[in-house]
């Protein structure tokens, strides 16, 4: 493993990622938003807001996935990320998450909720490392991954792309 990589690892205690990568919860509201107030497609209270560190290699991705709240990327360190999205009308975007504007790349993304996406490193031989916040509160409840067959026949134009970015 990279000594960069290996240090952010051990220095922040960083877990294998179910997606992909590696991550470690930094923050959770202790306040709660009780089921109620939430939309009826959640199912029971949720924080406020969470927030995770999220590392990703080159040799590795972030399989296709999408929860039932926006998801907000913040940039910090390494190369940068290629986030893929797929809305519900079908429409890809490959948003580069960064700190180089001159090649189109941002230093924070929105992805809305309810979409798939999936992120890639494409440098070789190099890493992203990210901060993913939530709001309401991130759950595994509102985690749905991907199923690739599934996936390609809702989505068939964009057959390549899924078939890369799923398990």
């Amino acid at each position: 493993m990279n000594p960069a990589i290996n240090k952010l690892v051990q220095n922040l205690q960083l877990l294998p990622h179910p997606e992909g990568g590696f991550y470690k919860e930094v923050y959770r509201s202790k306040t709660m938003i009780p089921k109620e107030a939430l939309p009826a497609n959640f199912s029971g209270d949720r924080s406020y807001c969470t927030s995770i560190y999220f590392l990703l290699t080159s040799e590795n991705f972030s399989a296709f996935h999408r929860i039932k709240q926006d998801e907000i990327w913040h940039f910090y360190g390494g190369s940068s990320l290629s986030v893929h999205v797929m809305d519900a009308s079908g429409t890809y975007t490959e948003y580069k998450v960064g700190m180089d504007f001159d090649n189109g790349e941002q230093p924070q993304l929105v992805v809305p909720a309810g979409c798939w996406f999936a992120s890639s490193v494409a440098k070789k031989d190099s890493y992203a490392f990210v901060g993913c916040t939530v709001a309401p509160g991130f759950d595994f409840d509102d985690f749905e991954l991907a199923d690739r067959a599934a996936l390609q026949e809702e989505y068939p134009q964009h057959s390549d792309i899924i078939h890369k970015l799923t398990r």
